[in-house]
């Protein structure tokens, strides 16, 4: 009996070995994810503050009305955000927090400020002492255009708590280590112990590795003295890194148990056959860690996809200008705020209102009455979620650059209707805009044109028209309703 326990508990560790390089593989596949939903929230106040940059009130150095847009921008954050403008110089020309700007000191973290009227694009900050704050914190700093010149520098300090709460929600489950690190390898969002080791360096096994690459899986030691299999991966966009792992104790302990219960059932089934013990010992060890992680890898294949995705586009863009960069990167945007709505209905289908909002929101940062939405509540499926959120992404930036929210003055009407139909109900949306600068048809169809037309008829079996009528454009969208749960 001795030789045949002997031989399941081998097959127990060969597959114990084999479902370890799995786990090691798929936490690389989360860090990835994790590192795409970073970038995008990044990229959503990029995009906020680059609005910003582009008022009305801004260009003329009013920053009296400015104020109201800056604060509207904060809402969305909380209350320790903060908003500066300063000058190449570090003179601080405006302050969310006070209009006495004259008795402020100058910025602090002159590097990026440097760096951002030399490289005039936006730049992302390592953990730093904040000057008016007295507290470590982060800043997303956009360059302020005028005449083809940096006139200015746009801060946003976001609260730190931001990134604290994305960690926590996308860590898998409790067991895991997930960390958000700066440049220097310094923990700003950390779970467990985010109070114990915020603002400390990486653990020396992992601070010796991550400089090496942009991302690899590797055995490291915590900070807090747990022996973890992790992994790492770089942002192309900050610099920043995310670094998570999985105790090698929750990884060895299912093989030690296994093993005796394959050595306990192995001497009953000696009695019935070779065949029948090997095959329920390999059942037995392969069960219960297989079934997690291949959930995990479930709730995240998409945003491995986008992940993926963006790894592409860096390769693709390196050489592209920085206008083709920004219409990639807001449509991968548009995507991935598509996917997390998506993502915390748990992929059950969203509701139409919430898909336009998410896909309109860095549109309505400076005046949130400009886009009118009506119609009545309707369900998606995440194949059409996906879909009209970029189409309406396409439609609002196009008006952005060209339309009626090209100006101050210009509305959009945003209705949709469900007609009844046979054998499927379809959705028809009908986008509409006044008081923008006066309307001619293109003479050739851009990109975003031909998306909006080739995704309604290809992926929805719809149609999309756009009529260029004098006082504003008008966009049509039909498409048949999926079945929603």
């Amino acid at each position: 009996m001795l030789p045949l326990i002997v031989f399941a508990v081998g097959i127990a560790f060969y597959n114990y070995k084999q479902d370890r390089s799995d786990a090691t593989r798929r936490v690389l596949e989360n860090v990835r994810s994790m590192r795409l939903v970073l970038d995008s929230e990044v990229q959503r106040m990029t995009g906020g503050l680059q609005m910003l940059a582009l008022t009305d009130s801004l260009r003329n150095d009013d920053f009296v009305n400015f104020r109201s847009i800056a604060l509207g921008f904060l809402e969305q954050y909380g209350k320790s955000g903060l908003v500066l403008i300063s000058d190449s110089k570090g003179r601080i020309l405006f302050s969310s927090t006070t209009e006495d700007t004259a008795s402020l000191p100058p910025r602090g973290n002159m590097a990026i400020v440097e760096r951002l009227f030399a490289i005039k694009a936006p730049q992302y900050s390592d953990l730093f002492n904040g000057v008016y704050n007295h507290r470590q914190v982060l800043t997303v700093e956009v360059p302020v255009f005028r005449d083809g010149e940096v006139v200015y520098d746009l801060c946003f300090s976001p609260p730190i708590g931001i990134f604290q709460t994305l960690v926590e929600k996308q860590r898998p489950n409790t067991e895991w280590t997930v960390s958000l690190l700066d440049t220097t390898g310094t923990v700003f969002a950390r779970v467990p112990n985010p109070g114990e080791t915020f603002g400390k360096r990486a653990a020396p096994s992992l601070y010796a590795e991550m400089f090496r690459s942009d991302e690899a899986a590797l055995s490291s030691v915590s900070l807090d003295g747990i022996a973890l299999a992790s992994a790492y991966t770089r942002s192309h966009l900050t610099g920043w890194t995310v670094a998570a792992g999985v105790p090698e104790s929750s990884l060895i302990a299912p093989l030690w148990r296994n093993i005796a219960i394959t050595s306990l059932i192995g001497g009953v089934l000696l009695l019935i056959g070779l065949t029948f013990a090997v095959r329920m010992a390999t059942t037995i060890a392969r069960g219960e860690m297989l079934h997690n992680l291949l959930v995990e890898e479930l709730n995240h294949r998409v945003k491995n996809t986008l992940a993926l995705m963006q790894a592409i586009a860096v390769q693709t863009f390196r050489s592209a200008s920085r206008d083709e960069r920004t219409k990639f990167e807001g449509r991968l945007s548009a995507l991935a705020e598509a996917h997390n709505l998506l993502s915390q209905e748990k992929w059950a289908g969203s509701e139409l209102r919430d898909v336009i909002a998410r896909a309109l929101q860095p549109f309505l940062l400076a005046n949130p009455d400009r886009i009118r939405m009506s119609g009545p509540a309707v369900p998606l499926s995440p194949r059409l979620a996906v879909v009209l959120s970029m189409i309406v992404h396409e439609i609002a930036t196009n008006a952005a650059k060209y339309g009626a929210l090209s100006n101050e003055t210009g509305r959009v009407t945003l209705d949709w209707e469900v007609i009844a139909d046979i054998p499927k109900p379809r959705l028809r949306l009908i986008w509409t805009e006044t008081g923008g600068p006066p309307v001619t048809e293109p003479v050739r169809r851009g990109f975003g044109s031909r998306l909006i037309e080739r995704s309604a008829r290809d992926q929805l079996g719809g149609e999309a028209t756009m009529d260029f009528l004098p006082r504003g454009v008008v966009c049509t969208v039909t498409c048949v309703l999926d079945e929603t749960r």
